[in-house]
C-alpha cells in the first residue's frame, strides 16, 4: 500500500488527500510536521516539502502537482468520465492554469499565511519560528481572500465547475485551500453566494469527510465548518 506523508492542515496535503480519495487509491497516512525537517523524511524528499507519496515499489513522488500528475498517469485512464485531469488538451491547459492559481497564488497570498500564523506557530518551538501570530500577515490574507472568492464566483457564474462541465483537480485544489481558511473562520462567504454554493457541493462529497473530521488541538473550527448546508 502507498504511504502519504502529510500534515492535516497543510493545504497542499489536503488537496492530495482529496485527489487520492476521488481516485480510489488506498494509502496509509503518516503525519509529518513540516517544521521538524526530520532526517528520514529529508532522505526521501530533500526539498522537505509536503506532501510526499511513497508508492509500493519505493518510488517517492514529491509535491502536490507531482502527485496529481502521477495519479493521472497511473489511474486517469481507468477513471473515464471521473478523470480529474481531462483528456482534451485545451481542457488540461485550463485545469493546470487553475492549479497554478490555487496551489501557487492562493497559497502564497492566503492559505500559507493563515495556516502558518494561526496553526503552525502554535506548535513550533521558538527557535524554529514559533510564537505569537503576525497580525499584519493575517490581515493581508483576510484582504486577499476576498478577490479570490470573487474569482471563484466569476468562474462558477459561467461554468458548472471551476474549469468546465466536470469536476477536476482545479476544484479539489481550490476547496482544499479554502477548507483551511474556512476552519479558521476567515472566509467571508456572505460576499459571494455562487462561490459558497460551489464550495458546499465540493465539501458534500464523500472524499471531503476526512478533512471535515480534522481538528487542531485546542482550537475548535468555525461553527459551520462541517455543516454541509452551511
Amino acid at each position: 500500500m502507498a504511504t502519504l506523508h502529510s500534515y492535516p492542515f497543510c493545504p497542499h496535503s489536503r488537496f492530495v488527500r482529496l485527489a487520492l480519495a476521488e481516485t480510489g487509491l488506498e494509502t496509509d497516512i503518516v503525519e509529518e510536521k513540516p517544521w521538524e525537517r526530520r532526517i528520514p523524511f529529508l532522505e526521501m524528499n530533500p526539498a522537505g516539502n509536503l506532501p510526499l507519496l511513497v508508492v509500493d515499489d519505493g518510488l517517492a513522488v514529491p509535491g502536490a502537482r507531482g502527485i496529481a500528475d502521477y495519479l493521472d498517469d497511473v489511474c486517469g485512464g481507468d477513471l473515464r468520465d471521473r478523470r480529474l485531469l481531462p483528456q482534451e488538451i485545451a481542457d488540461r491547459v485550463e485545469v493546470r492554469r487553475l492549479l497554478d492559481w490555487f496551489l501557487g497564488k492562493f497559497h502564497e497570498e492566503v492559505s500559507d499565511y493563515l495556516a502558518t500564523e494561526k496553526i503552525y506557530k502554535r506548535f513550533m518551538p521558538a527557535e524554529l519560528g514559533g510564537g505569537p501570530p503576525d497580525m499584519g500577515a493575517i490581515r493581508a490574507a483576510r484582504t486577499n481572500v476576498r478577490y479570490h472568492l470573487k474569482y471563484i464566483g466569476f468562474l462558477i457564474s459561467k461554468r458548472n465547475w471551476l474549469s468546465g462541465d466536470q469536476m477536476t483537480y482545479a476544484d479539489l485544489a481550490a476547496a482544499a485551500h479554502l477548507s483551511v481558511v474556512d476552519y479558521l473562520g476567515d472566509v467571508p462567504w456572505e460576499e459571494n453566494e455562487m462561490a459558497k454554493e460551489w464550495y458546499a457541493r465540493v465539501k458534500s462529497r464523500r472524499s471531503f469527510r476526512a478533512l471535515l473530521a480534522d481538528r487542531v488541538p485546542g482550537m475548535a473550527p468555525a461553527d459551520h465548518y462541517a455543516d454541509l448546508d452551511f
